[in-house]
């Protein structure tokens, strides 16, 4: 019995042992892993959705460029490489008369040089209906040159006839006529 005894004693050690290997050697390394696991999916799950965010954004900034490519159109198109000064206050006139202002002044100033661009200072004046004013900025703002609207200054007829005098401190611009590398878009 005594031998019996043992072989049960050394059957529940060998059982105690069989489980203590495998919780030190096996459970516990594999739960580790599956910790390690679970962690890597935790990150990969979040760097997939940070990637899906940032994929949305540049989408929509795809969209922002094209929208300001449409604003801006050709840029250097409405910034000529030569003065042509006297053609475009043509233009100018022109737009005054087809517009019924009358009492007409333009009048350039000395030219300014801002960063490869020039820029020639004008002075204009009229009167006219303001209606008729109005549609003159709708068609002036179709013109195919860059001018910069500094000042405006609208008076009403002292014997409010509905005529109004405009005078326009505006800048007109264009490019050097040297190569047009380095131009500069800020303004």
């Amino acid at each position: 019995m005594i031998f019996r005894e043992k072989k049960q004693m050394s059957l529940c050690i060998l059982a105690l042992m069989l489980v203590v290997d495998f919780f030190l050697f096996g459970h516990r390394p594999l739960y580790r892993e599956l910790k390690e696991i679970k962690h890597a999916k935790t990150k990969h799950t979040f760097f997939n959705a940070k990637a899906s965010a940032e994929g949305k954004q540049l989408s929509g900034l795809g969209e922002q460029l094209l929208k300001l490519r449409e604003e801006v159109g050709n840029y250097e198109a409405n910034v000529p490489r030569d003065k042509s000064l006297g053609t475009f206050l043509h233009k100018i006139a022109n737009l005054m008369n087809e517009h019924n202002l009358h009492d007409q002044l333009i009048q350039p100033s000395k030219e300014i040089e801002v960063d490869k661009l020039n820029c020639i200072p004008i002075t204009m004046q009229c009167k006219g209906g303001l209606e008729d004013i109005f549609d003159f900025y709708k068609s002036f703002q179709g013109l195919d040159r860059l001018v910069r609207i500094e000042q405006i200054r609208l008076i009403n007829s002292d014997d409010l006839s509905g005529m109004v005098s405009m005078r326009v401190t505006a800048g007109i611009y264009y490019r050097e006529d040297g190569s047009n590398k380095g131009y500069s878009k800020k303004i």
